[in-house]
């Protein structure tokens, strides 16, 4: 298949987290024999912090503004098998109506971002990347959150027509076991953009952890943390971790800290690229509790779940060989069914499906 994506950002996993997702999807759509090809808007602060600059056996297009590249989008979906339109895409409106032009493709959207989308469409707030016509002319709605209340909302609240769910994963050719780096060691290890919305949890599980141990090291790596934020002398900080470095990052760790978005863990089925990525590189892994996630790693034997900070604490009191067990585990389980590799099978088995049944008919029927 010829496979065209409109998207927020490929070239740049600083602040967000839908890069590295597209970076493992389209290479093993690639390495499945489909060619791909990848729009985004070439923004400054993605620019300044651009750590993917093309895809390889594939093609990146980065353009200034809508109406410059409108003639070589027009000309690369015009005889595309798919067309998927992102979450956030700047240019989301626009590339839906250049997309529903193309009678031939599929027509797909992709929300990277369910939770806040389905909240804002629940209050009627705008949605800057849906327009007004909604989901209902997309021949497939794939949510990054699954469950039944999930597809029960976008059909009530966007007419989504079929819905389906196409979880995180993992490039474990990027995210694998590596060498333990001084300089990112730690006790307990925390990845992740700031999130006003996540803070609240950060410190009920991290900072108030660290508050009590200070005899033991805490790491937190990503952008945008505020000037105020809670620091204590035993958190040090990475203001920015690229993909290239998680592996060393994660291998660091003697435990590695998994939260959730409020909007996403009160929806549940939630899981992050992060609790993949950091399995595949071998971390033992503490997450926070959602609906749901018992079905993506067994608790005990493959994560540890923490609802306060007691169960943090009790975390860290395990012993080495028992962190390393459930990390192996892990591991096997995500390999197994959470990577890249598997995800992009998934997609190609959706879009192929679509081809072969009438486009109209819902994969979600409400009870």
């Amino acid at each position: 298949m010829k496979i065209v994506i409109f998207g927020l950002t490929i070239s740049s996993s600083w602040g967000n987290g839908h890069a590295t997702l597209w970076r493992g999807l389209c290479k093993n759509l690639i390495r499945l024999g489909h060619d791909v090809a990848f729009f985004e808007r070439d923004v400054s602060y993605y620019a300044a912090a651009r750590d993917f600059h093309e895809l390889p056996g594939g093609r990146l297009e980065l353009y200034s503004d809508w109406e410059t590249v409108r003639p070589t989008a027009r000309r690369a979906a015009g005889d595309a098998d798919a067309i998927i339109v992102t979450s956030y895409c700047p240019d989301a409106t626009d590339a839906t109506a250049l997309s529903l032009d193309c009678a031939r493709a599929i027509h797909v959207f992709y929300d990277l971002d369910t939770p806040i989308t389905l909240a804002r469409l629940s209050t009627g707030e705008q949605v800057p990347y849906i327009g007004a016509e909604g989901l209902g002319c997309f021949d497939l709605v794939l949510s990054f959150t699954g469950g039944d209340a999930v597809f029960r909302e976008f059909r009530r609240l966007a007419g989504a027509r079929r819905i389906e769910a196409l979880y995180g994963h993992v490039d474990p050719d990027i995210h694998r076991p590596a060498a333990s780096q001084p300089h990112y060691r730690a006790d307990l290890s925390y990845l992740g953009t700031y999130s006003k919305d996540r803070q609240h949890t950060l410190e009920s599980l991290f900072t108030s952890a660290a508050a009590v141990r200070l005899d033991l090291r805490f790491l937190i790596a990503g952008a945008q943390y505020p000037p105020d934020f809670p620091w204590s002398p035993n958190i040090y900080f990475v203001r920015h971790l690229p993909p290239s470095e998680h592996a060393a990052f994660f291998a660091s760790s003697r435990l590695t800290l998994n939260l959730t978005r409020k909007p996403m863990a009160e929806m549940g089925w939630c899981p992050s690229g992060r609790l993949f990525e950091a399995a595949a590189c071998g971390a033992p892994l503490l997450s926070d509790v959602w609906e749901g996630i018992t079905e993506f790693f067994e608790p005990g034997t493959e994560i540890l779940l923490a609802r306060d900070r007691s169960d943090v604490l009790a975390a860290l009191e395990r012993q080495d060989d028992e962190l390393r067990r459930i990390a192996a585990h892990a591991r096997e389980r995500t390999l197994d069914q959470h990577s890249s590799a598997r995800r992009a099978r998934e997609l190609v088995a959706l879009l192929e499906g679509i081809q072969q049944h009438d486009a109209s008919q819902p994969a979600f029927e409400e009870s």
